[in-house]
């Protein structure tokens, strides 16, 4: 029987700070030959293409904020084809701008405390300063730090979130295929983002990340659940990527590379099952 062909989005000369998105998705494209037949686009020449084939895989093509027309009639057109896309259209974290984290930290959950609006402000601790990032942007694109006095009028005009600049130990990452779990990595040096390291969670850790990988509302996808630890040994949520996670696929072993890609290809057949 032929292969199921599968159209994967990539970016491949993208400039990430401190990642190669090109040598991962070359590798990762690769091992999903033996399932599939797979060929490579630009993000911007996804919607005229897909309908060649039975599915789409989006992978490290960049900041939506880039090409944001372009990125929108793809989802259109996927939608009006049908057209199968890992990770799903349906998420509600990333995917959709930063709004989820304004929603979860009003709902109480373990996320950095964060405000869009001046009557929102009370909500966030006094720091001697502070985060504000665009809704909808990405890879720390528009993000400036702002002392006390600047807040209100860095809000004022809206489309921005709002976040105490914290102490924090260590970053660390979990990276899920549906909703099943696959690995950690952690930054040992807060100060050096992109040099990350084997992380073995333990059973809280796990429960953290597996609620936000639940809430969300993707069936079939990779997700990475991005958190800090506090100086008190709390994680907060910073960030849940559910559109392409970069996923620093070189750090892993053998063995635990092939597992994640092993987990990929049976979520992709599921999703193109149906």
């Amino acid at each position: 029987m032929a292969r199921p062909s599968i159209l994967y989005v990539t970016d491949l000369t993208y400039p990430a700070r401190g990642r190669r998105y090109g040598d991962e998705d070359v590798h990762l494209s690769a091992a999903l030959r033996t399932d599939f037949a797979v060929a490579l686009c630009h993000p911007l020449d996804a919607a005229g293409l897909m309908g060649s084939f039975d599915g789409v895989v989006v992978r490290n093509s960049g900041p939506v904020l880039h090409y944001r027309e372009q990125y929108e009639a793809f989802r259109a057109e996927a939608l009006l084809r049908g057209t199968p896309v890992f990770n799903e259209l349906t998420g509600r974290a990333d995917m959709a701008g930063k709004q989820y984290l304004l929603d979860l930290s009003a709902g109480g959950h373990p996320v950095i405390p964060t405000a869009g609006a001046p009557d929102e402000l009370h909500r966030l601790p006094e720091v001697p300063e502070y985060v504000v990032k665009p809704k909808l942007g990405a890879d720390s694109i528009g993000l400036e730090f702002v002392g006390p006095e600047r807040i209100a009028e860095a809000c004022a005009g809206g489309g921005v979130l709002v976040q105490p600049r914290i102490d924090f130990r260590y970053e660390v990452s979990f990276y899920f295929v549906d909703r099943e779990f696959q690995y950690a990595l952690h930054t040992p040096d807060r100060d050096a983002r992109w040099e990350l390291a084997p992380y073995r969670p333990g059973g809280g850790d796990l429960a953290f990340a597996q609620r936000f990988v639940d809430w969300n509302t993707i069936d079939h996808g990779i997700q990475r659940v991005d958190a800090c630890r506090t100086p008190e040994g709390e994680l907060l949520l910073v960030e849940l990527e559910d559109l392409n996670p970069y996923l620093s696929l070189h750090l892993l072993e053998e063995g635990q590379r092939e597992r994640f890609t092993a987990a990929t290809k049976d979520s992709l057949h599921r999703l193109l099952r149906g």
